[in-house]
């Protein structure tokens, strides 16, 4: 029996690459550049099943007036906003992700932001390294203490609980919960986390507010001028999420003008391009995408995709199924 043929869109650890080509045909991507619209819908004519990632552009308009050959879209992230799931179902074809494997690691990120912010990290660094820093004093880069302030979490899903739980058990933080649905009330109670009913309820009362809540046109500029100017004038915005959950320039405006004290990015509206207003902001952290980026987590992604692709192409019902 021929095995199924497989598009890969961008580089994957080796040690994926190697499950992968164990039981299919498999199409690399060599160059490991984006792939555009033409690509993909060449991809879906040709191969049987394709693994995708999230910087992958699957809107509707790369499904339209196909009958395509491919059976699956394996997608390797958690986060699926940029596949439209309801034009690909349309065509026939499944699409899954890859759940749990990424919280743990996407969380310490999140607390990293959220502690270089509070402590000025990022332009403490800068200074040194470019031979300005006069020596201790004082008064000198003066940022936020951490213990013990409260976190607002939006979004309370894995990454979000996986947030609370440092927040909590490691700095002893007061944690207030915003999710579109109610929390049961023993996941709340392991990090004593209290829902409320609303992102304008949660703003004023929170010293740090991380962003954990899915992309898409539904939490799009979620974050705002008005809901900016809710926060407390010393509070820090974090997010892990989704570039457009933020309305980049408003963030920007805040960061200027003292609306809010910090912000730390990791996920950017346009990536990779940055909202050059950003970049002006000496009190905002800027990653490149890094939730996810240790071996352990990046091999774990590859390894859930690949086995939904092996449960499928068995007849199975993949584990990690979303349409």
């Amino acid at each position: 029996m021929e095995k199924p043929r497989i598009l890969v869109s961008r580089k994957l650890p080796a040690a994926v690459e190697a499950a992968l080509a164990r039981d299919f045909d498999v199409t690399p991507n060599a160059e490991d550049v984006p792939l555009d619209r033409a690509a993909f819908r060449a991809a879906l004519m040709e191969y049987d099943g394709l693994l995708v990632t999230v910087t992958d552009a699957l809107g509707a308009e790369v499904f339209a007036g196909l009958a395509p050959r491919c059976r699956i879209l394996a997608n390797y992230g958690v986060g699926f906003s940029h596949i439209d799931t309801g034009a690909a179902q349309g065509a026939g074809i499944v699409v899954t992700n890859t759940p749990d494997v990424l919280s743990d690691c996407t969380a310490d990120l999140a607390m990293t932001l959220l502690m270089m912010a509070a402590r000025r990290a990022g332009e403490g660094e800068r200074e040194l390294r470019a031979g300005r820093w006069s020596g201790w004093r004082p008064t000198h880069m003066i940022g936020t203490k951490v213990t013990g302030k409260t976190l607002g979490i939006i979004g309370f899903g894995r990454i979000g609980q996986a947030m609370a739980r440092r927040a909590h058990f490691g700095f002893g933080m007061r944690v207030l919960v915003q999710n579109r649905s109610v929390v049961a009330a023993e996941v709340l109670a392991e990090t004593g986390a209290v829902q409320v009913d609303s992102v304008e309820t949660l703003l004023p009362e929170c010293d740090f507010v991380s962003l954990h809540c899915p992309g898409g046109a539904e939490n799009r500029h979620l974050i705002g001028e008005a809901r900016l100017a809710m926060m407390k004038p010393s509070a820090i915005l974090v997010n892990t999420a989704r570039g457009e959950v933020v309305d980049e320039a408003a963030l920007a405006a805040a960061l200027k003008g003292g609306v809010i004290a910090g912000a730390g990015l990791d996920v950017f509206e346009k990536e990779p391009e940055i909202h050059p207003a950003l970049l002006e902001c000496d009190n905002a952290v800027l990653l490149p995408h890094l939730g996810s980026a240790t071996r352990e987590t990046r091999e774990g992604m590859g390894m859930r995709a690949v086995e939904n692709l092996r449960q499928f192409f068995a007849g199975e019902a993949p584990q990690d199924r979303i349409v």
